[in-house]
């Protein structure tokens, strides 16, 4: 059966009183080298189908990987229905999405592809859901492999050792709602992450790239960067833990900020649980958390990071609800002038605006993309990519030679929370940490253990380069739409050595 079939066959078998179904289609291709060698490549295709069986107000979720015939399908259906018919009332409970809903027709932003949101959503439905999935093949790494053999070659002429993994990734997912609304959206996904060693002690070099069809990595470039810092190690400084003076990497920015946008549940806010918490209650929309200038935003029609249009859930949770299943989404300030403007919020949470101190909003309020009204709370889903502005200009290099005396970081490592109130993380440095002084690159130092808050360093930022595509190293396997800069901190706090390499 086809996917699209699936979805068509489970919403009319379906004996709930009210019905989600999504079904996706991935396929995915990818290389990996080591030691100046390709060492294995391969391709793999996957198939995955969840329904959603709304009883009352409860409802009940089960997936299967593999859905052959009619029978597995009314199988999956009938455990759905029977975990609703078990469950409580949902908290987040809403009434399914339709292609004539309030929630999905009022959406009127224009984005850059033209018309609105809710525009392309329905061309998507009317003409291309029963299309099959697009797929991938190993020809998308076609000028990249060929560049590839070339800095193997140099590579092994420098002594030099290069290792890595490169993948791309199609899925097509398909949704519909017993309500009428049908979707069908293709994502590509690609990214690539090298690591260079040399014979010097401290020796590593760690880069990654987030890309969506490989045409703009260039391996000649990348592979003069890995020479340029496996340079910088060859003399090596013994530091104490201490705070210094850091620059921070757009890939290291884009590690701490994807976990701050992880961790922006306008609920749990509203709830006292966080860090974007207000004492006293409430949610802290409206304070000031970085520089003026400083921009926070998601936008899923961002031609260089386009992300999926609308809501996909197969859970629920404090940043999603099965209920908003087909919720288009929109460009969504999240910081504004360097104050916080907007946290995630499904439609649930945002009728639970009393929580505000707030009247909470009908439906037909919640998917537009202006300024509530007064007594309302903005539905503000969680868009799958995210990007930090400050108005810089300045590039890492031109920010190293403006450095009297600091750190320079490549990446960040094995990142857990300490304190959810502030948000408090901890984490490792790896892959190169290097010692700035009267504007170049004198050495490469030890490895730290360091303890920040992301929205603590939001506000003592001094410097914010210009903002270009990075790849967050520890959520790259989660997260790879990601747009920063590197920035200035005069006091990172480097809370002890590190013994790791």
């Amino acid at each position: 059966m086809q996917s699209h079939e699936i979805v068509e066959m489970a919403l009319a078998s379906s004996r709930a009183d009210g019905a989600v179904v999504i079904a996706g289609e991935s396929s995915t291709v990818n290389l990996r080298w080591a030691n100046n060698t390709l060492t294995t490549n391969g391709a793999a295709r996957d198939r995955s189908v969840t329904v959603i069986s709304v009883v009352g107000r409860a409802f009940g979720v089960r997936s299967a990987s593999s859905v052959s015939d009619r029978d597995d399908l009314a199988k999956l259906l009938r455990l759905s229905e029977a975990d609703a018919r078990e469950a409580g009332n949902a908290d987040d409970y809403a009434e399914l999405l339709g292609p004539d809903a309030d929630g999905y027709t009022e959406v009127t932003m224009a984005h850059p592809g033209g018309g609105t949101a809710v525009a392309a959503a329905h061309a998507v439905a009317q003409t291309t859901f029963a299309d099959p999935a697009q797929r991938t093949s190993t020809s998308v790494f076609a000028a990249f492999a060929r560049d590839l053999g070339d800095a193997f070659e140099a590579a092994r002429a420098d002594g030099r050792r290069l290792f890595g993994f490169a993948q791309h990734e199609l899925t097509t997912t398909w949704l519909g709602t017993s309500a009428g609304l049908r979707l069908r959206h293709s994502q590509p996904t690609g990214s690539v992450e090298w690591n260079a060693k040399s014979a010097t002690p401290g020796g590593s070099v760690w880069h990654g790239q987030s890309t969506h069809d490989f045409t703009d990595v260039s391996v000649p470039d990348t592979d003069a960067l890995l020479r340029r810092r496996l340079a910088w190690a060859t003399r090596s400084v013994e530091l104490p833990a201490g705070r210094y003076e850091t620059l921070l990497p757009p890939s290291a920015v884009a590690d701490l900020l994807t976990y701050a946008y992880w961790s922006a549940a306008g609920r749990d806010a509203a709830e006292g649980r966080t860090v974007f918490s207000r004492a006293g209650g409430g949610s802290r929309i409206g304070e000031t958390l970085g520089p003026p200038g400083l921009h926070l935003f998601s936008d899923p029609f961002d031609p260089e990071l386009s992300a999926t249009p609308f809501v996909i859930a197969a859970s629920s949770s404090a940043t999603s609800s099965v209920f908003d299943n087909g919720l288009p989404l929109r460009r969504t300030d999240w910081i504004m002038d360097g104050k916080l403007a907007a946290l995630v919020q499904t439609r649930a949470s945002a009728r639970g605006g009393a929580l505000e101190g707030q009247r909470a909003g009908d439906d037909r309020a919640i998917a537009r993309p202006q300024a509530p009204s007064p007594g309302a709370v903005a539905v503000t889903p969680f868009v799958d990519n995210l990007t930090l502005d400050g108005g810089g200009t300045a590039s890492l290099e031109e920010m190293i030679a403006n450095t009297s005396r600091g750190l320079l970081l490549t990446c960040l490592w094995y990142i857990r929370e300490v304190d959810p109130q502030i948000l408090l993380l901890t984490g490792l440095t790896r892959d190169g940490v290097y010692l700035i002084e009267d504007g170049e690159v004198v050495g490469a130092v030890n490895n730290f253990r360091f303890n920040e808050s992301p929205v603590d360093l939001l506000g003592r930022l001094t410097e914010v380069g210009a903002t270009v595509r990075t790849l967050p190293r520890e959520w790259a396997d989660w997260f790879t739409l990601a747009r920063m800069p590197a920035v200035r901190v005069p006091d990172f706090n480097m809370s002890s050595v590190s013994p790791a390499s």
